[in-house]
């Protein structure tokens, strides 16, 4: 009864009305694909990526494709599947559109597994804590002074103590600007973090975290690529400001070299890249080892519940894009979200906002 008999696979949009750009990427839609397994027992696992506009029809095939390979599986046998998923992708590797379609899938049957069991997936892991922090995140470098003074400020009417921005403009200087007048508009009860998407060199993610010190950032995200574990490094020895990275990784490989230089202060793991559910918890429980926090990266729904099974959890990141979209948007007060408390992650996609693919 608990075997896997079918899968179904939709696309959804959030309202978008005019690109937005970070340092490195400009996005002309906010598009999600959204998975549905069905299940023997008549039961329903649901699961969804980020996908903007990016390879619609691949990612759309490696959905199909890994969606083969779970027919007839119990839906409780995640570790399982997600071996033979590994087995059969190698060829083509394991990293890219085939590790996020692996992902939606072991998503989808957590969500399906705990809904036979009768609880929320915080509940089936075991709970540490039932309220995590959040930040309002945005600040799009396209923004123009007044649209990224007028979210920040949204932010912290809605009771958010803290905000992220993107930085990487061609002149740091003007970087340093943006973030001195969102520190005016949020004054100093509210921290403010800075995120270069990677669009920076070390020279000059160097000299903006040097000068924005003095404005109070809390950390800096993505300054330089992901694979410069020596910037990293050295920005960590030279900065005086806290690191953050994480949400373009694919295994916990980066953590671990990081971590070995002491070249890192908070962890963002992005559990649709990293590979679903146990390896989100499994890079936790790395970086538990050499005590850095885990901040994780976009997915809030799945995040809040999954930081709440774990003691070194810092918060979470927030932006409003699907809550329009689904029956049971997180609830978040005074800066702190609460897990759903309905069974499996505690939400579904409106069927009104999907189109089968």
């Amino acid at each position: 009864m608990n075997k896997i008999k079918g899968y179904s696979i939709y696309t959804a949009k959030s309202k978008l009305d005019k690109p937005i750009a970070d340092s490195t990427h400009t996005l002309t839609e906010i598009s999600f694909i959204v998975l549905r397994l069905q299940l023997e027992s008549g039961i329903v696992g649901e699961s969804y990526l980020l996908s903007f506009q990016y390879s619609p029809k691949a990612i759309a095939g490696a959905m199909k494709d890994v969606g083969e390979m779970v027919l007839g599986e119990e839906v409780n046998n995640t570790v399982k599947v997600f071996d033979k998923i590994n087995h059969a992708n190698e060829y083509f590797g394991l990293e890219g559109i085939n590790r996020w379609a692996q992902a939606a899938y072991n998503i989808a049957m957590w969500d399906a597994w705990c809904k036979i069991l009768g609880q929320p997936i915080w509940k089936v892991f075991g709970t540490y804590t039932t309220q995590i922090p959040i930040y309002g995140s945005g600040g799009w470098i396209s923004y123009s002074v007044d649209e990224l003074i007028a979210e920040v400020s949204d932010y912290k009417s809605r009771g958010f103590k803290a905000v992220k921005i993107k930085v990487g403009k061609p002149d740091w200087k003007e970087d340093l600007e943006r973030l001195r007048l969102v520190r005016e508009a949020v004054g100093n009860d509210v921290n403010i973090m800075m995120d270069a998407n990677q669009g920076m060199d070390v020279p000059s993610a160097l000299a903006l975290a040097r000068e924005a010190r003095g404005l109070g950032i809390h950390w800096f995200e993505e300054p330089i690529n992901h694979s410069d574990f020596q910037g990293y490094q050295l920005l960590r020895t030279q900065a005086g400001i806290s690191l953050a990275m994480g949400e373009r990784e694919y295994s916990t490989l980066p953590l671990r070299e990081l971590a070995l230089r002491n070249a890192l202060d908070i962890w963002q793991p992005d559990i649709l890249r990293l590979g679903g559910v146990e390896a989100w918890r499994e890079s936790a429980a790395l970086a538990k080892a050499f005590d850095i926090p885990v901040l994780p990266h976009y997915y809030k729904d799945y995040d809040i519940p999954l930081l709440c099974t774990i003691p070194n959890g810092a918060g979470a990141e927030s932006f409003d894009w699907i809550d329009s979209l689904i029956d049971n948007p997180l609830q978040i007060t005074n800066g702190m979200a609460t897990p759903h408390d309905r069974a499996g992650w505690g939400f579904s996609f409106k069927d009104s906002v999907l189109t089968e693919i």
